[in-house]
């Protein structure tokens, strides 16, 4: 029902500024009644990152940043939510405007830098929810004055391992200055070091990902992998957001904007870096697909280059929440038309044609 009411809402929305379309969006979330998503069609179950889900669309992080309606975001169908980013203490972020449609183009520019409440507020909520059903997990950063960006994912991932499903350490958000640096190898290996040994020192059942930018080099992605399963990362999220703006985009003006640009015009790029990290590390770690999911043939071909899971947020700015059902029907559809009983037979299976050609 929500996401047939949408086409009526969304004029209202995108009559306001992005940023407060999104504010109004999750203060209606927040007062909506506790739902029970309807059961999965049993082919979209899938396991990785050692849980069961029961299906493989999630809601990215950057949605619910204060992890205020993971539960709601859980009745509208997804198989997982991942809130935040969350880094210790509260900061504001960069000046408004800070995010912006690109409507014709389906895309979406955000330049937050990691807002946040901060640490101790995240925490409370998601101890709040602890004893409810459905998987969460937590995108962390670091503050942007912070002296010590490594302390900083230690406090975020002892505080918070005892309380969701799956960790992501994000190292790859284009609006905190030098973050994306901590993807260099040396940095990586002892953020990842350090992190693993906190995790493991207060819950080891949490698993840990790791999120990765597109706008690296394929000797980068060589070192990113090597590291990441040197160190036992349980799976890699590709990607965050693109500071690339593609020629091809029909909103020349808002292009200039600063930000990580997401939505449609990442698709490309994301889906190529995704087969090409699939190549490298093929089965040894589940991947997650982010970047320009906005139908069930997306999300087929993100599973083809290589995700076992999936993630999505700049769609439903257009889209609304009926498209995660929309996604589900067409993957179970796809599966039908080849007479497969669940998707593990999927992932990977045209990685390399797709690196070569997304």
């Amino acid at each position: 029902m929500i996401g047939a009411l949408f086409p009526l809402v969304r004029p209202i929305l995108h009559g306001l500024d992005a940023e407060s379309a999104h504010n109004l969006t999750l203060r209606a979330l927040s007062l909506m009644p506790p739902r029970r998503p309807a059961p999965d069609d049993l082919r979209l179950t899938i396991d990785a990152i050692g849980r069961r889900f029961p299906n493989p669309v999630g809601l990215a992080a950057g949605f619910d940043k204060g992890a205020e309606v993971p539960d709601a975001m859980l009745g509208l169908g997804f198989g997982f939510v991942e809130v935040g980013g969350v880094v210790p203490r509260a900061q504001p972020g960069n000046p408004t405007p800070r995010v912006f449609r690109l409507a014709r183009d389906g895309a979406v520019i955000n330049r937050f830098g990691l807002n946040s409440e901060g640490l101790a507020v995240v925490a409370r909520r998601l101890e709040a929810r602890r004893s409810r059903p459905g998987l969460v997990g937590v995108n962390i950063g670091a503050n942007k004055d912070s002296t010590d960006r490594l302390a900083d994912y230690v406090a975020c991932t002892r505080a918070l391992a005892p309380l969701v499903a799956f960790i992501t350490v994000n190292v790859s958000s284009p609006n905190t200055p030098g973050l994306r640096d901590l993807q260099g190898e040396a940095f990586l290996d002892e953020l990842m070091a350090r992190v693993v040994e906190a995790r493991d020192a207060v819950h080891p059942d949490t698993a840990l990902l790791l999120k990765i930018a597109p706008d690296i080099d394929l000797a980068s992605l060589d070192a990113i992998c090597a590291t990441a399963l040197r160190r036992g990362v349980q799976g890699l999220v590709v990607s965050n957001t693109t500071v690339a703006r593609p020629a091809s985009l029909a909103e020349t003006e808002l292009a200039r904007e600063t930000g990580g640009l997401s939505g449609r015009p990442l698709f490309g790029p994301a889906t190529r870096l995704l087969a090409e990290t699939y190549l490298r590390v093929e089965r040894r770690v589940p991947l997650v697909g982010v970047g320009g999911i906005d139908s069930a043939e997306a999300a087929w071909t993100k599973i083809r280059a290589g995700a076992t899971l999936l993630q999505l947020y700049s769609a439903l700015v257009y889209a609304g929440p009926g498209l995660v059902s929309e996604i589900k029907t067409g993957l179970v559809a796809r599966m039908k038309a080849e007479g497969l009983t669940g998707l593990s037979a999927v992932v990977g299976r045209d990685a390399a044609e797709l690196a070569r050609s997304a």
